[in-house]
Order: C-alpha cells, then structure tokens, then sequence
C-alpha cells in the first residue's frame, strides 16, 4: 500500500452514538486530507452480543455521516483461521499456557502491575502431568499470554503517539508490555480475544494510522508486544478525547448513550451533529 492506511471498527453490540460519531469522523477526515485508503471492520468476535440488525445500524449511520470507506467490509466471524494461526504460531514459541482457574480464582490472585495502577493477573504454567488430567476431565481453560517471557523475548519497545493520550502524551511512547498482565488471548466461550484479534487484522488490513479513543491508550502496549511477537508491522497511533454527556460520564452504550438514529428521528442533520462534536477541538 502505497499512502496511509485508517480505519474505523466498531462492534455490533448496539447502535452507535456521539463518541462513536466522533471517533469515526476523526479518523475518516484525517485519511480523506492525507489521500489514504479508508477500511471499515466490524468487530463481531462477540458470539452473544452482536447482531445483524446491528451492523446494518453501522452501516446506516455511517451512510448518515457520509463516512465512506475504500474496499470491502471485514467481518471479525470470518477470520477465524488467521487468529488459529497467531495463536498457534505464539504457542510454537512457548509464549502461551493454558489457565484453568476460574473468574473468581483469578480476581482473588491480581496483584498491582508492576507498572501503574492496574490490578492484573499473573498466572503460571501447570506441570504437564496435572494439565494433562485436567484436559482429561474436560476442564475449561483459557489461552493467556506469558507476557513475562514474551517480554523477554521481545525486549524493550515503543509506540508513536501522535495525539494527546490521556494524560497529554505524545511522540514516542515506551511500552510496558507487562501493564495488562497474563491477557487472555482465547477461551472457549468467546473464542478469539479483542488484543489479538485487532492486531492481526490492522496488519491484514495494512493499517498505517489508528486513530481511536484514549480509553484505549493502554491498550496499545500489549498490542505492540504482539506485533513484535507476531511479526506485524507498526502503526501509528491518536488517541482522541471521549465526548461525555451532560452529566460528565462518557457516551457509553452499556449506559443507554443517546443513538445516531434517536437523533436523526428527532430531525437532527448531520451538519449539526458535526458542528456540535467540535472536531477541530481535537487538534
């Protein structure tokens, strides 16, 4: 691919709002003045939570937006095969280990990152005898991540910022790859995880520019250790402000946010909502 790369992937989970709007639109106008290519993915690695009314909701209200976007639409349900083989490929290097303890077993072992906050989990490889008898009786189990020996297969890293991050970061970024802990890469109930799932796809997709809210600023850091581990190329990343309503919280669809669509029903044009996300105050 010869100019830069973007992208928009939203889940299909409910219908898209304000911050979604905003998000979307950062990255398209920013492609659209770079002359890039423009890719949509929809993230439907959610086996309960997604829906086909959904995505033609997406679909719908990108239209709206006059969000448009270059080459055919990724459906995450199709990829299935290019996950396997990431996660296989991470398992040949011995970065990867099976974890059967469940929810509360592993909420009652987080410990504080060693970097940050964050309370994380930090698991531990079972003696083959004991995952063999436990794979026996049928146990459920998780594929994590040893992010530990990952690290130390990798070595230092770094990511580009070239937004603000949350708390007004910017240029190049050291990751700590140890930040998210042990993460889960695969379970049986929701087959592939989001980490890996989005870093294998922004490289089938030659994703050059994430531009995505800074929600997921922390996001990045494991993901650049899967992209080294993977042998993926790097992006650059923005991470944007989150809109928030009147009542200061972010537009979330778990809170019910106002829709795109509640909108446009209510008369509202896409100019106005433009106008009123003030996508220039993000520069």
């Amino acid at each position: 691919m010869a100019g830069p790369v973007f992208r928009f992937a939203p889940s299909p989970t409910g219908r898209l709002h304000r911050g979604h709007a905003f998000s979307a639109l950062m990255s398209w106008r920013a492609c659209r003045a770079a002359k890039g290519a423009f890719r949509l993915r929809i993230e439907d690695i959610d086996r309960v939570r997604c829906r086909p009314e959904f995505e033609a909701g997406i679909l719908e209200d990108l239209a709206w937006l006059g969000v448009d976007w270059d080459g055919p639409v990724l459906r995450q349900s199709g990829r299935g095969a290019a996950y396997e083989a990431a996660l296989a490929h991470l398992a040949e290097e011995g970065l990867t280990y099976r974890c059967f303890r469940t929810r509360r077993e592993v909420a009652d072992a987080m410990t504080r990152a060693p970097h940050g906050d964050e309370v994380v989990f930090f698991g531990e490889r079972l003696p083959k005898q004991e995952e063999a008898a436990r794979l026996a009786a049928g146990e459920a189990f998780a594929w994590r991540l040893d992010v530990r020996a990952a690290a130390e297969r990798s070595g230092p890293l770094s990511f580009l910022e070239t937004g603000a991050g949350p708390a007004g970061e910017t240029g190049r970024q050291i990751a700590q790859t140890d930040s998210a802990g042990d993460i889960v890469l695969a379970r049986r109930d929701i087959g592939v995880a989001y980490h890996l799932a989005v870093v294998v796809d922004d490289a089938f997709q030659e994703v050059t520019t994430v531009v995505r809210g800074c929600d997921l600023f922390a996001a990045t850091h494991v993901q650049r250790l899967l992209q080294v581990l993977l042998g993926l190329p790097e992006p650059v990343y923005r991470h944007h402000r989150l809109l928030v309503g009147p009542d200061g919280k972010r537009y979330a669809k778990r809170d019910r946010a106002e829709t795109l669509q509640s909108l446009r029903e209510q008369g509202v044009s896409p100019d106005w909502l433009i106008a009123e996300l003030d996508l220039d105050g993000d520069r």
